[in-house]
């Protein structure tokens, strides 16, 4: 028998709240045979959305809303009735396996630790999500939670990455990079090369430094840093991507020259900008906590938000809060 997983939407988070989340949802559902989702918000807001069959679609009510602007501390000590908070609240009454929410990235990491704690042996909770890669993706951790970090917490992050991307990506030993300002052993702060010479004493496959411009050539399957370095990182991916998208259109685009090479070349520039395509890759973990909770994009469309329920989902049949427990257990010994 198929065990259904249940997922709890907060779909009142991000630019588009209802409009997006409620049809991606039902997509979602068409799509995956054993998945249950619980649509959490102002029910008002949700019905004029939902459109034929709530088969495995149900709508739990929150009056609250946390605004994008809102401080956390704001969000978790007055709004405990908010969508965000319900959603979460669900993973720790067991009713859900996991919560997505296009909301605040403050409250919602605030909130995550605080009703459901922190993994035995995890002293933060880290912000991760796949890049684009010459060879597909890797993963990155912290993308913006800790923008402090001591060598333990790195040595964690690579805990835990190493778990995803084993248990997603079916990677038997993912290679483990640490994010620094050259290959070369004496670069680095002293935070970075004692995180270096930890991550070198473990069971886990790593291969020393990395430095920015190679995270496109996949020299690790996982990428190690700071919550600093890791935000501006991916600001920096992105930026890149809208730039080479800008500069190519502007030159198919300009002069009839232009124009017919870029009908020829059209199949082309659809992969291209497939690949390239952010929705892809939406859906960002935030690995440490004693139950899944996932970050789509605040201005995702459906598409996104469909990926971000995606990886939900995976994360929920790959346990992946179970395996990161359990490999910190091993590495204890």
């Amino acid at each position: 028998m198929v065990k259904t997983v249940t997922i709890a939407l907060d779909v009142m988070g991000g630019d588009n709240g209802p409009a997006v989340c409620v049809p991606a949802a039902q997509n979602m559902v068409k799509r995956h045979s054993d998945l249950q989702l619980l649509l959490v918000g102002q029910t008002e807001q949700i019905t004029p959305h939902l459109n034929g069959s709530m088969s495995r679609i149900d709508v739990l009510d929150a009056r609250e809303i946390v605004a994008m602007d809102e401080p956390p501390a704001d969000a978790l000590r007055k709004k405990k009735n908010s969508s965000l908070r319900i959603a979460i609240d669900q993973v720790k009454g067991g009713i859900a396996d996991a919560c997505v929410s296009s909301g605040n990235t403050g409250a919602l990491m605030a909130t995550a630790r605080f009703v459901l704690k922190t993994l035995p042996g995890i002293d933060r909770p880290a912000i991760m999500a796949a890049v684009p890669t010459i060879h597909g993706h890797a993963y990155m951790l912290d993308l913006g939670a800790n923008t402090d970090c001591t060598s333990e917490h790195l040595f964690q992050f690579a805990v835990m990455g190493s778990v995803v991307a084993a248990e997603v990506e079916n990677i038997d030993e993912p290679r483990i990079g640490l994010l620094n300002i050259g290959e070369e052993d004496i670069k680095g702060n002293d935070t970075i090369r004692q995180a270096a010479a930890m991550l070198a004493d473990s069971g886990l496959n790593y291969v020393g430094f990395i430095e920015a411009n190679d995270i496109a050539n996949q020299k690790a399957d996982v990428i190690i840093c700071d919550g600093f370095s890791g935000n501006v990182a991916l600001k920096s991916i992105e930026g890149t991507a809208r730039l080479i998208h800008h500069f190519m259109k502007k030159e198919f685009s300009s002069g009839l020259y232009g124009r017919f090479a870029g009908l020829i070349s059209r199949p082309i520039l659809q992969a291209l900008a497939k690949s390239l395509d952010p929705r892809r890759y939406n859906g960002a973990s935030l690995v440490g906590l004693n139950g899944i909770v996932i970050k789509s994009h605040g201005g995702a469309d459906m598409v996104a938000f469909e990926q971000a329920i995606e990886t939900a989902l995976i994360e929920v049949e790959k346990g992946v809060p179970e395996k990161i427990h359990q490999l910190l257990l091993e590495q204890e010994h």
